[in-house]
């Protein structure tokens, strides 16, 4: 298994070289001055000689690959230039904005992982009967309903009817003691943070504020994963191991949880997988309708202002986090079937 690791880790630098290269060579269509933007906070600096003068010092004027040996020094001291939408640097404005997004991924990997194979195998085990026609129905609908027609029914039911599942993260008065001095950010993820100071009552309100982008993103989400884990499942069932079980006398449940659907989830790991990175690296209409502050939000703030340290900053953590997360994945194979080690 380490060996296995080892050899997908071996291609990590190369494709993370790869990527700083792809994302720099957008970089240079800008012109030096816009270049500048992402430098300085104070409009004043990108006129007349002052201007010249960065350029200069931050090499803007040099060849491509003194630009880039420049620019990824800066990257690896963690200076991704400053952020004209919150008026801070870029680095800050990511991981204030990142583990709100991070919180939002995981609570809604789960039911995505845990509804979708469900959805996916009993689709399967009930192949052409009515269940099977009726959550193939419900697949072609997810497909088929953008993401921003589904939010926003469910924020005018739950919220603008009902009442029930508020927009944002916290409650004002919740977000005033998140705020607050007295209140300690352990990990940045409100839930966590609020269990750890003994908010319990700010803890339910998150979880209120979490459901309706959850809701908005497993629904989408299960008509993937559903059909992926159906057509694997299905393809299966119709192996000779699994004929061969039900020979020898097991019983139904026996053959599918512990024969049929081990084989059939590796399909579903990658889909799954990609579902969480697509998570992480932030669902920007899903965060602008429901007004959460993460990094989909954050990104659709900055491509308005045209601030371009912002966006490629940005773009430059999704990048990673889907070159980590494709790695993981990989190694999750080998986790699920061990055959994949020996390829």
């Amino acid at each position: 298994m380490l060996g296995f690791a080892a050899r997908r880790m071996l291609l990590l630098p190369v494709t993370i070289l790869g990527l700083t290269l792809l994302i720099f060579l957008f970089m240079s269509f800008l012109s030096p001055y816009e270049l500048l933007s992402t430098y300085v906070s104070d409009p004043r600096q990108l006129q007349g000689d002052a201007a010249q003068t960065l350029i200069k010092q931050y090499g803007l004027d040099q060849p491509f690959y003194v630009k880039y040996v420049k620019w990824i020094d800066e990257v690896i001291h963690g200076k991704f230039g400053w952020s004209v939408t919150l008026n801070e640097p870029v680095s800050k404005a990511i991981m204030q904005r990142f583990p709100a997004t991070l919180e939002l991924a995981i609570y809604s990997i789960i039911p995505i992982i845990l509804g979708g194979i469900w959805l996916g195998v009993t689709s399967a085990v009930h192949h052409n009967k009515f269940i099977d026609q009726m959550l193939r129905v419900f697949a072609l609908l997810g497909y088929s309903i953008p993401s921003f027609v589904l939010g926003l029914v469910i924020l005018f039911i739950f919220y603008g009817v009902l009442g029930w599942l508020p927009p944002g993260r916290l409650g004002v008065n919740f977000s005033m003691i998140y705020d607050s001095s007295s209140f300690y950010h352990y990990t940045g993820l409100v839930t966590i943070d609020a269990l750890l100071n003994g908010r319990f009552w700010m803890f339910l309100d998150a979880l209120k504020h979490l459901v309706a982008p959850v809701m908005t993103l497993s629904f989408l989400s299960w008509a993937g994963l559903l059909r992926i884990t159906r057509s694997s499942m299905l393809e299966a069932l119709g192996q000779d191991y699994v004929r061969t079980a039900r020979a020898k006398g097991l019983s139904e449940r026996v053959v599918i949880n512990k024969h049929a659907r081990k084989n059939a989830l590796i399909p579903a790991t990658t889909v799954a997988g990609l579902m969480f990175i697509g998570i992480l690296g932030g669902v920007v209409i899903t965060e602008t309708i429901f007004n959460y502050p993460g990094i989909g939000s954050l990104m659709a703030q900055a491509s308005e202002q045209l601030d371009y340290a912002t966006v490629l900053g940005i773009t430059l953590i999704y990048g990673l986090v889907t070159v980590i997360g494709n790695l993981a994945v990989d190694i999750s194979y080998a986790l699920i079937d061990p055959r994949v080690r020996l390829r």
